[in-house]
């Protein structure tokens, strides 16, 4: 199937690493040229290789704070000049502590809230006036399966993830008439580095207990979910919008 990204303009964010990784490596793959960002520059390097090797499309890799939010709008711009135009924007961000709701104080909302729910507002709004412009675009965020079924130990990321939902909500009429959809993945367990700085040495043992109360019996590739970025962006999903597509391995059993 052709996904007409070939020549599309994409903008993945916290993509050094990971899902964002994997999702930029699969625009690539269909043609795009993306632009990745990070806050390490090693580890930007390594990723803008692995880019560059997946796809014939250009490449920009810029370290950037995604908690700046004239960072992330700089960002933007920059990318649109660069590539002359901008069509796709996934927006994703890095993980906050784990742990029950009670065991964090205000402080420690608030940051979950910067941290992990203002990028996806920052970089969607700043996006908007590239997208319309261009009369054809797709928005993508990255959230988790916690917006389906919070999950009791996991309370920042759960509270901070449904205002990234009730965002995304908001988009889809200020946007649909300009030709811009605006869709919401859902991850559960993935294979990616979070999980070992999360597990630790247990990582192997814990992801297999996980695995095993799967209906699927597996955890999730970072490449799935790419490939459903890559979907959710493409011209076949051009009446596809103001979704949330759970992409959990059955975890949340999220039919009816």
């Amino acid at each position: 199937m052709n996904l007409g990204l070939a020549g599309r303009a994409a903008l993945v964010a916290a993509s050094s690493s990971g899902i964002g990784l994997a999702v930029a490596k699969v625009l690539a793959a269909e043609g795009a040229d993306v632009a990745i960002c990070g806050r390490g520059s090693e580890k930007l390097a390594t990723a803008h290789r692995e880019v560059d090797a997946a796809g014939p499309g250009r490449v920009l890799s810029t370290i950037v704070d995604l908690r700046d939010e004239h960072a992330a709008a700089e960002w933007v711009r920059q990318t649109s000049e660069a590539f002359g135009a901008l069509h796709v924007v996934v927006t994703n961000s890095g993980g906050v502590p784990f742990g029950p709701v009670q065991d964090f104080d205000v402080s420690r909302y608030r940051e979950a809230v910067n941290d992990n729910m203002l990028p996806h507002v920052s970089l969607s709004l700043a996006a908007a006036p590239y997208l319309k412009e261009a009369g054809w675009g797709r928005i993508v965020m990255i959230t988790s399966e916690s917006v389906r079924q919070p999950h009791t130990g996991s309370g920042l990321s759960s509270v901070a993830r449904l205002g990234v939902l009730g965002f995304a909500k908001g988009l889809v009429d200020a946007f649909g008439a300009s030709g811009v959809t605006v869709n919401v993945l859902a991850p559960g367990f993935h294979r990616t580095p979070i999980l070992d700085v999360q597990y630790g040495d247990r990582v192997e043992e814990r992801l297999a207990e996980v695995a095993a109360r799967l209906p699927l019996g597996r955890i999730g590739r970072a490449e799935d979910l790419g490939a459903l970025v890559a979907f959710l962006a493409s011209e076949q999903a051009s009446f596809v919008t103001g979704t949330v597509l759970l992409a959990d391995g059955g975890n949340t059993r999220g039919i009816g």
